[in-house]
């Protein structure tokens, strides 16, 4: 019986050091939360803004006030939140590295940055894309960032926890669906970037941080 449970703790070992070694086992659950957090503050200050220009209608692509002054404000809005998001984030996994003393750079993590970023660029790219050539594209900008989002976090998931390409596959069909409901792109970037963000970080820590 002794030697049996030894066998399995063995493989149990082995396991753990091949997870450790081809995935990035270190993200925080926190980290997701405040970025949903984050993501809900940065949608009620873009709904503030809009509010000057379409009262409550909330449909910049079809107001004919909205001009240059509101797309800069939602642009720094928009990366004002990124930052604080990343930094939050950079701050909790660091620290979430530092309790499992594992590396926080190294090749696992780089090969996780490198598959999210791919499909992130070419979306910021084609977001670009839409306002500079298109006429009514502001209305595209929310939807697409679900969906090439989603598309980020599912390439990504290989190399890091599962979970993450089940919050990935949501985002997408978050983003199909508010495709076809052009006018409401504010209400389903907040639920996507917000509030999924906030479950899915709960989901995490409670699964893998919270029980250690």
């Amino acid at each position: 019986m002794n030697n049996q449970e030894e066998q399995l703790n063995a493989l149990s070992d082995i396991r753990k050091m091949m997870d450790r070694s081809s995935r990035f086992i270190s993200l925080s659950g926190l980290s997701g939360v405040f970025a949903g957090i984050t993501g809900l503050v940065g949608a009620y200050l873009a709904h503030l803004e809009l509010k000057k220009y379409v009262g409550k209608t909330y449909d910049y692509a079809t107001s004919t006030d909205a001009g240059a002054d509101i797309e800069a404000n939602l642009i720094k809005i928009a990366f004002g939140v990124l930052f604080v998001a990343l930094a939050g984030g950079f701050l909790f996994t660091l620290r979430q590295t530092k309790k499992n003393n594992l590396p926080f750079w190294d090749k696992t993590s780089r090969a996780l940055l490198v598959n999210l970023a791919i499909p992130l660029i070419a979306g910021a790219f084609f977001i670009l894309a839409l306002l500079f050539n298109t006429t009514g594209g502001a209305a595209l900008v929310a939807p697409t960032c679900l969906v090439f989002y989603g598309l980020a976090l599912i390439n990504a998931s290989k190399y890091t926890y599962t979970d993450i390409r089940f919050l990935g596959i949501c985002e997408v069909i978050l983003g199909i669906i508010a495709l076809f409901n052009i006018g409401y792109g504010l209400y389903f970037w907040a639920f996507g970037f917000g509030v999924l963000h906030i479950i899915y970080g709960f989901i995490m820590y409670f699964k893998y941080e919270r029980t250690k």
